[in-house]
């Protein structure tokens, strides 16, 4: 997203100054001297009418509103999304500032200012770029799961359990790695399968005891209990699939709890307390969900081995033993 100034000096951050490389001439816009598009007053329908009709053929709309509306903006990213013409949203107050960068979860694609609010048009300006930056990385890549025996199913008394809530949703097969030893995780799934008893909540996946690892989206553990919202976490499928999540909310409440313990192909022992409950649910080896409440001894269950040591959840080449 571009910062447009009605006025002022060029500064950092700033891509065009009104009077210097941008024009705004009647209803015509100027950049570097060449006419690259149309001001529209779009604080009534005509006006909206008339930026739709003309996206497609300028490079530019100058949005302009009398009065500030969210809802023509909208509707003008919405005509000109996927095509060649570029839309920019006269700006008077901070308060709007992200109102237009964030429109319809794509933005304008310049805001045009007054210069007492550029500090606020700058971090808009810098919160859109780090969010491409985050769409880029949360392309599913390949991970390699693991296949876990279950050796030992048991009641595991009641303690803190965290729900972790993501800003995104999730697909069945999808899940999070948790463990109580970061060298081996189990896939616990999402919330997202249809139960007799309570609503889905394909947001949630109910990942166990706070003391539990989590793997993180940077490839770090953090334990249950030290989650905040706005962490990122590793969101791994049961198709080998990775991408990442943003944490929204924990959600921290006494329940009762099945203590479970498995050998990985390197033969190393883990487990991990979940929830006693038939929604908490992993996915076996034959990509079956099981619900932790009918997991028995022998069930084969997918999961992640291999990991070394850990300290403050970096992994580290020194010998560390969990039990």
């Amino acid at each position: 997203m571009q910062v447009w100034l009605e006025s002022g000096n060029t500064q950092r951050g700033v891509d065009l100054v009104m009077g210097q490389d941008l024009l705004v001439d009647g209803d015509a816009i100027y950049i570097n001297g060449k006419q690259v598009g149309r001001r529209v007053d779009v604080c009534n329908s005509e006006g909206q009418s008339r930026a739709r009709s003309i996206a497609g053929s300028v490079e530019w709309i100058l949005l302009d509103l009398a009065e500030w509306k969210m809802i023509p903006i909208e509707n003008i990213i919405a005509a000109c999304d996927g095509g060649p013409t570029k839309v920019a949203a006269r700006i008077n107050s901070a308060e709007q500032v992200l109102g237009a960068a964030f429109a319809l979860q794509i933005g304008v694609d310049a805001i045009l200012i007054p210069e007492e609010i550029i500090e606020t048009a700058l971090i808009a300006k810098s919160q859109r770029a780090e969010e491409t930056k985050v769409e880029e990385k949360t392309e599913t890549k390949d991970f390699q799961l693991s296949q876990l025996k279950v050796i030992e199913v048991r009641e595991g008394g009641v303690g803190d359990r965290v729900c972790v809530d993501l800003t995104c949703l999730l697909d069945e097969g999808e899940g999070m790695l948790v463990g109580s030893k970061s060298s081996s995780m189990t896939l616990v799934h999402g919330e997202t399968i249809e139960s007799e008893f309570v609503p889905t909540r394909p947001f949630r996946v109910n990942a166990g005891s706070v003391n539990s690892y989590i793997l993180m989206a940077d490839g770090t553990t953090k334990y249950l209990s030290e989650l905040e919202m706005g962490d990122e976490v590793q969101i791994v499928s049961s198709n080998n699939h990775v991408r990442n999540g943003i944490v929204g909310r924990v959600k921290i409440e006494k329940r009762p709890f099945i203590l479970f313990r498995w050998v990985d192909e390197y033969h190393n022992e883990a487990g991990t307390l979940l929830q006693q409950a038939e929604t908490v649910r992993l996915i076996t080896s034959k990509l079956e969900i099981v619900s932790i409440t009918n997991l028995k001894k022998g069930t084969v269950i997918l999961g992640w081995a291999g990991g070394s040591g850990r300290h403050i959840g970096a992994e580290i080449s020194a010998e560390v033993r969990e039990r």
